[in-house]
């Protein structure tokens, strides 16, 4: 099939590799939001998928808008039979979901209705699942609500962050969208109505989300921490600086809430139910480094507490 990739992201990135080589389509085209400035020197950067694209020599269409008459013209013109879409990170309107004439086709990064929104995998590590995967479906105007072509699971281990289950799913769920589109052109695969059961949201974490509330017990801030690792990444507030955090270890001992205690196998900090071992830590204006370091350095006084 004629496919044009809808993309932005480095978890995008493994689709659109897989689908480039296959040998049963043809990537037209690649749809990513504009360049952005990012990273100290704030110089203006191509996303991964529109990085990759341009290796390939695969032309990049970067709407502000994909609603703009522009895009939808050429998008007219490249005439794709189907739009595969891995985290584009802009919604499409109905003048653009009708171009293609098998639609735009989605890969979701949970078991559908689980978790529709923009951040199903830290929704699901934050939630204490155990077992989450993704999910491919027919882009349809409700938010993640189109009807089913095929899942895939994908265990969630006690250690993971979202970066690690991320990385997994991106792949296991590149083949999930190949096969996916193998079926779509065979006309051997049917999408299938989202049960009524189950539905979850997963809303975008904001940097406000990923603030530890040291009013929970242990289990629940380790799993927010690892929920928001490596973006956009947990912290707290030490002596008025924001400290950000790294995963912990829950350990069998009790300290009082928020008490933070320094010995010499490690930072603890208390918590409503058991202590926490600080694991990577990062000051303000500096890199990432182990919390026993961190402590000496910034000399805490006895008695001193995250806030």
């Amino acid at each position: 099939m004629r496919l044009v990739f809808a993309g932005t992201p480095a978890p995008a990135v493994p689709s659109l590799r897989r689908l480039i080589a296959s040998p049963r389509h043809e990537v037209v085209a690649v749809v990513t939001r504009p360049d952005a400035v990012a990273g100290r020197g704030r110089k203006v950067t191509r996303s991964p998928i529109g990085a990759l694209a341009d290796e390939h020599g695969i032309p990049v269409l970067t709407p502000a808008k994909p609603s703009d008459p522009a895009f939808l013209s050429r998008l007219t013109e490249l005439a794709p039979d189907c739009c595969p879409v891995v985290a584009y990170g802009a919604l499409l309107p109905q003048a653009a979901l009708d171009i293609p004439r098998h639609g735009w086709v989605n890969l979701h990064f949970s078991l559908l209705p689980a978790w529709r929104g923009a951040a199903p995998v830290q929704a699901a590590i934050n939630a204490g699942d155990e077992i989450t995967g993704a999910s491919t479906f027919q882009i349809e105007k409700g938010l993640d609500s189109g009807p089913v072509y095929g899942v895939i699971t994908e265990k969630i281990d006690a250690s993971d962050t979202a970066g690690d289950l991320l990385a997994r799913l991106a792949e296991t769920g590149a083949h999930l969208l190949e096969t996916t589109m193998d079926g779509i052109e065979d006309a051997t695969l049917h999408a299938v109505p989202q049960p009524a059961e189950g539905l979850s949201y997963a809303p975008k974490v904001t940097p406000e989300d990923a603030r530890v509330r040291w009013d929970q017990p242990a289990l629940a801030i380790d799993r927010r921490i690892r929920s928001v690792t490596p973006a956009p990444g947990a912290w707290t507030l030490v002596g008025g600086d924001r400290i950000k955090l790294g995963p912990v270890e829950m350990v069998q001992e009790e300290l009082p809430e928020r008490v933070i205690e320094v010995r010499k196998s490690g930072v603890f900090v208390g918590t409503v139910t058991t202590a926490l071992r600080l694991g990577m830590v990062q000051p303000p204006g500096k890199k990432m480094m182990p919390a026993l370091d961190w402590a000496r350095g910034a000399r805490l006084e006895p008695g001193a507490v995250v806030e």
